[in-house]
C-alpha cells in the first residue's frame, strides 16, 4: 500500500541503517563534515543501492511507472559526492516554466554559510521574471540613452586603469553595449572587474554630460592633443555639424548622441561587463585588431536578473551545443568553415520542415522550380549582383575560356524561366516556389553555427504579378507565412515597413501604388506595424517580419520585397489586353530565410525538444530483458508500416535506456515487460506530460498519426 515515493524513502532508510550510518544528525550531511564510518561504508552503501535499482526493475513489470531520468542522476549524484538542485522558473514574457538543473560541488561550508546559499537560493528560486519586460535599444529611448552613456562611462574607466588604451567606436547595441579599444595587453576578467570599480565611482560622483558643438579643425586639434589615432579616422567620415560629449570636465568623445543628463542617472547596480572579443578595426581584418568590451545595462537590477536568466536559458538552448547531443547536425572545419553537414537525425528532421513546406506552397497555387548552383559571370553582371554585391560572392571558376560562378541567390535563375515564356497578362499571376541552396561568401571570424554559413537554402518564392495585383498578392505571402509560423508554435510577429529611400529606380507612380498595396494587405490583415521611411531597397519598398521565440528573443525571418528592377535589367513583360508589353511586377518572399538559420531558431526555441510530428525519432521501445525484445520488434515493425519513426533500445539496463530515451529527446516511449507482453499492450510515457496509461498498439499508433496530422505541439 506504499506509494513510490515512501517506498524509495523506506528503501534509502534502510540502506542507510544497514550501513551503520545515522539519520538522526542530517546537518552534518549538509555541513560536508561526512564521518569516517560513514564514508568507510559507502561501498557497501553502493552495493545496496544496485540491489535496490534491481528492486525497482522487479517493480517495474508491476506497472510503476519509471523514475525521470533527472531523477535517476539525482541519486547518482549524491553517490558521486555532488548536490543536484533542481528549479522551476518563469521564462520572460510569461512564457511559462523551463526546468533548470543547478549542480554544485559538495564543499566544506559552515552550518551558517549553508543556510544563507540556501536562503539566498530559495529567493532566486521564487524570483518570477514574467513582468519584466526586457526592452531592446530600439523600443526604449531611454534605455538606449543609458546604454550609449554607460559606453562612454566604461571608456573614461578603461583611460583611468589603462593610460595607454586608444578609444575607437563604442555604440550602444540591443541589450547593452560595446566599445573597441587599442591595446596592447589582453583584458582579463580581474581588469573588467577594476574597470567596473572604476565606473562606480564615475557614476556616484554624479557627473553633467555636455553636448558641444565645434568646427572640424577645432576637433582634429583637440584629437592630436590626446593623441587618439583612431578619432582623427572617424572625423573624416563624419558630417557637420561636429559634436563632442564632455563627462565632466576630464573626459570627451566625438559622439552625435543621446545620452542621460549625467552619469548619476545611470544604475550601477544594473550594469553588468560581460565579455571581451577580438575585433578589427572598421571590420576589415587587413586592418588592427582591436579589444571589443561588450557590456548590458538596464534601469533596475531586476531588469539585469532577468537577462541574466534569459542569457543563462539561451546558453541551455544554444543550438550548436545541442545539435552535437542529439546528433543533428556538424560542420567540419577540415573540409571547409560554414559548410553544413545533416546528419541522418537531422536530414529527417529537415525532410519533414521541407516537405510541409511543399506541400502548403502547392496548396496555395506555387509552382516549384529547380535551378543549377552555378551559372555565367554575365548571368550577375546583367542582374547587377556581380557590381553590387561581388563582396559577398565567391571568386569565379574558369571553364572552357569561360568564367562561371557559385549562386549568391536565386532570383536571376527564375527570371530566366519566365523570359523562357510567353505571357499574358491573363497568365499572371505566376507564382514559382524553389528550395534553392545558395554560396556567400562569409569571414571566417563571423560565422557562428547555422546562423551565420557558407552554404545555404532558401525559402524562395518569385511572384510575376500585374500592379493591381500586388495588394492580394501580398495578402496571400502574409497568410501563407501566418499559417506555417503559427504551425512551428511562432505567434508573436514584429512587422516593418520599409518605404522608398532617396536614391531609386522606377516612377513616382509605381512607388505610390506599391506602398499603397504594401499598407492595405496589412490593414487587412489587421496587424500593427512600423514605418521604416526610406529604409526601402533602391528598387522597392518591402515588409520584413520578426517572430519572438520562447525566451523572448527576435529573429528577422520573413522577407516580402517588391522589385521594379530585375524586371527592367532583364527585360520582362507580359501582354496586356491591347497587346501592347507591359512590365510586371515581380515580388521576392521568403518565410523561413534560410532552412539552416531557421532550423538553429527552432532548435533553441524548443531547446531540443522538437514536436512529434519533426522529431527525428518519435517512438522508442525499452523492452526490460532480451525476452521482451520479440514483441517489441513486432510492434516496431507495425509502427514503421504506418510511417512512424521508432526505435528499440537492446542491450542496455532499463535505467540507462530510458536515460538515453530522456537525453535524445525521444517524445515519446514504451517500457516492454512482462505484462506488455502478456497483454500485448503498451505503457505509454510522453516526455512533456509524464504518464499516458496502458492502450494497445493500435491506440498508440492513433494517437501518434493524430498527432502528426493536426501537428500538435504537445502529446
Amino acid at each position: 500500500g506504499l506509494s513510490r515515493r515512501q517506498l524509495c524513502a523506506s528503501l534509502c532508510f534502510y540502506m542507510i541503517a544497514r550501513c551503520g550510518v545515522s539519520t538522526s544528525q542530517p546537518t552534518s550531511m549538509v555541513s560536508g563534515k561526512v564521518g569516517s564510518h560513514a564514508m568507510a561504508a559507502a561501498p557497501q552503501l553502493l552495493r545496496l543501492c544496485n540491489s535496490a535499482s534491481r528492486m525497482c526493475r522487479a517493480l517495474h513489470s508491476t506497472h510503476m511507472s519509471p523514475a525521470p531520468a533527472h531523477k535517476a542522476l539525482r541519486s547518482q549524484s549524491v553517490l558521486q559526492g555532488r548536490m543536484v538542485r533542481s528549479t522551476s522558473q518563469c521564462l520572460p514574457g510569461g512564457r511559462g516554466p523551463v526546468h533548470f538543473r543547478h549542480v554544485q560541488s559538495r564543499g566544506r561550508l559552515s552550518v551558517s554559510s549553508a543556510v544563507k546559499t540556501k536562503k539566498a537560493e530559495a529567493e532566486t528560486e521564487t524570483k518570477d521574471f514574467s513582468q519584466v519586460k526586457l526592452l531592446t535599444s530600439g523600443e526604449s529611448d531611454e534605455l538606449l540613452r543609458i546604454r550609449h552613456t554607460t559606453a562612454h562611462v566604461m571608456a573614461m574607466a578603461v583611460q583611468r586603469v589603462f593610460k595607454d588604451a586608444k578609444c575607437t567606436i563604442g555604440p550602444w547595441i540591443d541589450r547593452g553595449f560595446y566599445y573597441d579599444f587599442a591595446y596592447d595587453t589582453t583584458f582579463s576578467p580581474a581588469d573588467l572587474k577594476k574597470i567596473k570599480k572604476e565606473m562606480n565611482k564615475i557614476i556616484n560622483k554624479n557627473l553633467p554630460l555636455v553636448r558641444e558643438e565645434v568646427s572640424r579643425e577645432e576637433a582634429e586639434r583637440r584629437i592630436k592633443d590626446v593623441n587618439e589615432p583612431y578619432k582623427l579616422e572617424i572625423l573624416e567620415g563624419l558630417q557637420e555639424p561636429i559634436t563632442i560629449y564632455h563627462i565632466g570636465d576630464e573626459w570627451w568623445d566625438l559622439c552625435a548622441g543621446p545620452h542621460v543628463e549625467s552619469t548619476g542617472n545611470l544604475n550601477g547596480r544594473a550594469i553588468e561587463l560581460e565579455s571581451v572579443a577580438g575585433a578589427y578595426w572598421r571590420g576589415d581584418e587587413k586592418r588592427p585588431m582591436l579589444q571589443r568590451i561588450y557590456g548590458t545595462a538596464w534601469e533596475t537590477t531586476e531588469q539585469l536578473e532577468a537577462y541574466n536568466f534569459m542569457k543563462a536559458e539561451a546558453a541551455r538552448r544554444d543550438h550548436r551545443k545541442i545539435g552535437s547531443d542529439l546528433n543533428l547536425f556538424s560542420i567540419q572545419e577540415g573540409t571547409g568553415g560554414g559548410l553544413v553537414y545533416w546528419h541522418p537525425k537531422g536530414a529527417m528532421a529537415r525532410h519533414k520542415i521541407e516537405t510541409f513546406w511543399k506541400e502548403h506552397h502547392l496548396q496555395r497555387g506555387y509552382e516549384l522550380i529547380y535551378s543549377p548552383h552555378v551559372a555565367k559571370v554575365d548571368l550577375w553582371k546583367t542582374s547587377g549582383h556581380f557590381d553590387f554585391y561581388r563582396e559577398n560572392m565567391f571568386d569565379q571558376m574558369d571553364i572552357e575560356d569561360e568564367q562561371y560562378q557559385l549562386k549568391p541567390m536565386n532570383c536571376p535563375f527564375h527570371i530566366e524561366v519566365y523570359k523562357d515564356g510567353f505571357f499574358s497578362y491573363k497568365d499572371l499571376p505566376i507564382r514559382w516556389a524553389e528550395l534553392g541552396t545558395v554560396y556567400r561568401y562569409e569571414r571566417s571570424g563571423t560565422m557562428h553555427g547555422l546562423f551565420r554559413v557558407r552554404g545555404f537554402t532558401q525559402d524562395d518564392a518569385h511572384i510575376f504579378c500585374l500592379p493591381s495585383q500586388i495588394a492580394q498578392e501580398i495578402l496571400g505571402v502574409l497568410n501563407l507565412t501566418e499559417e506555417i509560423l503559427t504551425t512551428f508554435g511562432f505567434e508573436e510577429y514584429e512587422i516593418n515597413l520599409s518605404t522608398r529611400p532617396e536614391k531609386s529606380v522606377g516612377d513616382d507612380d509605381i512607388w505610390n501604388e506599391a506602398e499603397a498595396a504594401l499598407k492595405e494587405a496589412l490593414a487587412l490583415k489587421q496587424w500593427d506595424y512600423v514605418v521604416d521611411e526610406g529604409g526601402g531597397a533602391f528598387y522597392g519598398p518591402k515588409i520584413d517580419l520578426k517572430i519572438k521565440d520562447a525566451i523572448g528573443r527576435s529573429w528577422q525571418c520573413s522577407t516580402i520585397q517588391l522589385d521594379f528592377n530585375l524586371p527592367e535589367r532583364f527585360d520582362l513583360t507580359y501582354n496586356d489586353k491591347d497587346q501592347l508589353k507591359k512590365r510586371p511586377i515581380m515580388i521576392h518572399r521568403a518565410i523561413f530565410g534560410s532552412l539552416e538559420r531557421f532550423f538553429g531558431i527552432l532548435t533553441e526555441n524548443y531547446a531540443g525538444d522538437f514536436p512529434l510530428w519533426m522529431a527525428p525519432v518519435q517512438l522508442q521501445l525499452l523492452p526490460v530483458a532480451q525476452s521482451h525484445e520479440e514483441f517489441a520488434h513486432e510492434v516496431a515493425a507495425v509502427m514503421k508500416s504506418k510511417g512512424i519513426r521508432v526505435g528499440v533500445t537492446t542491450g542496455l539496463r532499463l535505467g540507462k535506456a530510458i536515460r538515453n530515451a530522456e537525453m535524445n529527446k525521444i517524445p515519446l516511449m514504451c517500457v516492454i515487460g512482462n505484462t506488455e507482453v502478456e497483454s500485448k499492450q503498451l505503457a505509454v510515457r510522453s516526455k512533456q506530460q509524464g504518464d499516458l496509461g496502458t492502450m494497445s498498439v493500435d491506440a498508440v499508433v492513433d494517437l501518434i498519426t493524430e498527432a502528426i496530422d493536426t501537428k500538435a505541439k504537445v502529446v
